[in-house]
């Protein structure tokens, strides 16, 4: 069946596993050195398909065939050891013994690195995702490089576990805890990853070197282990059932509280953890094998790898972007207001792009604080050890304010961040305008006002571009970068240039009512609300969507994002398009009374409603099940992405799941809306077609 793997894979970048032989230091011996490369640089990442892995375990064969080799060491091109499975070819697979005999293979190729005659090594040199961190498990000794990022067990992110000897050698090696931290928790929270010294902390690593001449140091590490010199001591594993019942329990927690049992994967990584304490290697690896044959063919894996490919491809391509050659410099940027968003915005820009940021306000008490909380966030970052004393003190001079907007004349990109209503915009930008440039880019990061009338009375309205962030800022990349009637290709292509050096990913979107994920959620939200108004019970139209995995449920999105934001946010999607979305006199209610959500909390973190809350409410008579709710607002979501589609407010479905997934936190298991709405069958029933061709962020037919 392994040949049969390399036409599931056609396109496979092969990643070569290039064997050498070396002298080690001390007079240790000879050692076999292999280095995975694919032959293009950093920015395509060693990936693992069924070639690669066929070639990797030929070189270790031939490495221990060597005469008088006494190790092998395992390291990969600069800054990257290997990324993980090929996640394209994955999506290819159309028969479940496929997706078995991949993770057979995988258990093969890279189980040769632990059941050889002499000791093997992996030299973590950088990025090692997935497999890639895998290969390094199944090696006796580990070194890492103390520059080394983007190290991870990312599966259950995407839908699948730790399929190539994760689930099992990880909680051996460091504990159940730990294990579940980096198998369940990182993963699910936003993805997040280790680095270098991290992985030495929790004992992943036995070594953290300098990178400067890490294979050098590598490869002095490994002839003192092999001369005996070294001896790696790791503190033994509690074994015991409570220990990992516990470390299960709050993995499932975990679980529970990010996805509500939406996608299998993260449950079935924790059966796999749990089950590591008594099973074989050889039991183990099985049970990784069905479970990569059960999730490879599930929608949730290709709604997850198609999620990958947007943030990976698409996000870095903007579609309808104009030529990057076209952007202007960016030497100095304005920030119009001092307040929390304002102040996140100039930390951002400053860290960024490293120029003078000046912000300005009303009053000298607003300009200092907004000034002083970005310096407190600076001295944060240094406390922190993410930056130097003399970067810290760097930026902290980049940061000034004024109460003059004359403190603008020189620069070339200013963005207002002043109160959401329409003539204090344009107060605001015809008064920039008659101090910056002709050239001076004017942003704006209104979440849902028209940059096309808020430019209107501007001389050169060609100047003008919505570039609205998200909340919080540092947290979700996405930036609707909004094109105006008048916005010209320059103008645009600052912002994008400016948007990629912030590290966000910009899509292009119409200057429409809200734009993308706001007149979403807006539509969303206002089904589930208007469903509550007329006499559903609140807590079974909050929970209404659960079985989707969202990140949080409306009612609590509500409360994050501020129940008078979310008013004002209706109030103009009602005045654009009065059909469709309403406004909830509940909320009206709500903001008289300045509640700031619908839900209160008891001390164990459970939301309740109170005695004053409840009172505000007026309810009809009209009571749908939870299953109602979710057809209702599944079924307006699709209609409105439809109507999106068709005014031409992105470019294709895939911009809006971007927009979604960046802008939004929805789950990679869900790819988004459109997939999903595919899958479930609303987007036919709602709007009599699919978003999506078939086979799209699905399992193909073979």
């Amino acid at each position: 069946m392994t040949t049969d793997l390399a036409t599931v894979f056609p396109d496979e970048v092969v990643t070569a596993a290039h064997l050498r032989f070396v002298d080690l230091p001390l007079g240790a011996g000879k050692a076999a050195l292999i280095t995975l490369d694919n032959g293009h640089d950093h920015t395509k990442p060693n990936t693992l398909g069924p070639a690669t892995m066929l070639g990797l375990e030929r070189a270790i064969d031939a490495a221990y065939a060597e005469p008088g080799v006494v190790a092998v060491a395992l390291t990969g091109k600069p800054f990257i050891l290997a990324a993980g499975a090929d996640l394209k070819g994955l999506a290819l697979v159309t028969e479940r013994e496929q997706a078995v005999e991949l993770g057979r293979l995988g258990h093969r190729a890279f189980g040769r690195l632990a059941d050889g005659p002499v000791p093997t090594f992996a030299l973590i040199n950088g990025l090692a995702l997935g497999g890639g961190l895998e290969i390094a498990l199944h090696c006796t000794y580990r070194t890492v490089s103390k520059a080394a990022q983007g190290i991870a067990l990312p599966e259950v992110f995407l839908g699948l576990v730790p399929g190539w000897g994760g689930a099992w050698l990880l909680p051996n090696l460091i504990g159940p805890d730990p294990a579940v931290t980096v198998i369940i928790e990182n993963a699910l929270n936003q993805n997040r990853m280790l680095k270098g010294p991290q992985l030495a902390q929790l004992g992943i690593a036995d070594v953290a070197l300098d990178a400067a001449d890490f294979i050098e140091q590598s490869l002095r590490w490994v002839a003192q282990v092999v001369r005996g010199d070294v001896t790696v001591e790791r503190p033994e594993v509690d074994r015991s059932e409570a220990t990992w019942d516990a470390a299960v329990a709050r993995g499932r927690a975990i679980a529970d509280g990010r996805l509500r049992g939406a996608t299998p994967a993260p449950y079935r990584a924790l059966e796999l953890i749990a089950a590591a304490r008594t099973a074989t290697r050889d039991e183990a690896f099985a049970a990784e094998d069905e479970a990569l044959g059960d999730l490879i063919m599930s929608e949730e894996l290709r709604s997850g790898v198609y999620a990958f490919d947007l943030t990976q491809r698409r996000a870095k391509r903007p579609a309808g972007a104009p030529d990057k050659a076209l952007a202007r410099p960016v030497t100095k940027v304005g920030v119009v207001g001092a307040g929390l968003m304002a102040s996140q915005l100039a930390l951002l820009f400053v860290r960024r792009l490293e120029v003078p940021v000046v912000l300005t306000d009303l009053d000298e008490e607003r300009v200092e604080r907004g000034v002083q909380h970005v310096h407190g966030e600076i001295d944060k970052l240094l406390a922190k050890g993410r930056i130097s004393p003399d970067q810290r003190n760097r930026l902290t001079a980049l940061v000034t304010g004024s109460t003059d907007k004359a403190v603008f004349a020189d620069a070339d990109f200013v963005i207002e961040a002043v109160f959401e209503e329409m003539k204090v915009k344009q107060q605001v930008f015809a008064e920039l305008e008659a101090v910056v440039s002709p050239e001076c880019v004017l942003a704006t990061n209104t979440s849902s006002l028209s940059v096309t009338e808020m430019a209107a009375k501007l001389q050169h309205p060609e100047r003008a571009v919505g570039f609205h962030f998200f909340n919080p800022v540092a947290v979700l990349p996405l930036v609707e970068v909004v094109r105006a009637d008048r916005t010209d290709d320059a103008t645009l292509a600052t912002a994008f240039a400016v948007g990629k050096t912030l590290k966000k990913s910009c899509v292009l979107v119409k200057d429409a009512p809200a734009f993308v994920v706001n007149r979403v959620l807006t539509r969303l939200m206002g089904e589930v609300t208007a469903a509550a108004d007329e006499g559903t019970p609140l807590d079974v139209a909050d929970n209404a969507l659960a079985p989707l995995g969202l990140p949080m449920s409306p009612f609590v999105l509500l409360q994050l994002v501020g129940p008078a934001v979310a008013l004002h946010v209706a109030e103009t999607l009602h005045d654009a398009f009065p059909d469709r979305f309403g406004v909830s006199e509940n909320l009206r209610r709500l903001v008289a009374a300045g509640k700031p959500g619908i839900w209160s909390w008891d001390q164990q973190g459970k939301p309740f409603l109170d005695d004053d809350t409840a009172a505000l409410f007026e309810q009809g008579d009209t009571v749908l099940t939870s299953d109602d709710v979710r057809e209702r607002a599944l079924s307006a979501v699709a209609q409105e992405i439809r109507l999106m589609l068709d005014e031409g407010v992105v470019a294709e479905a895939q911009d809006i799941d971007l927009c979604l997934l960046l802008g939004a936190g929805w789950p990679f298991h869900l790819g988004g809306i459109t997939p999903y709405l595919d899958r479930s069958g609303v987007a036919e029933r709602a709007t009599g077609r699919r978003f999506l061709p078939p086979g799209t962020a699905s399992v193909r037919s073979s």
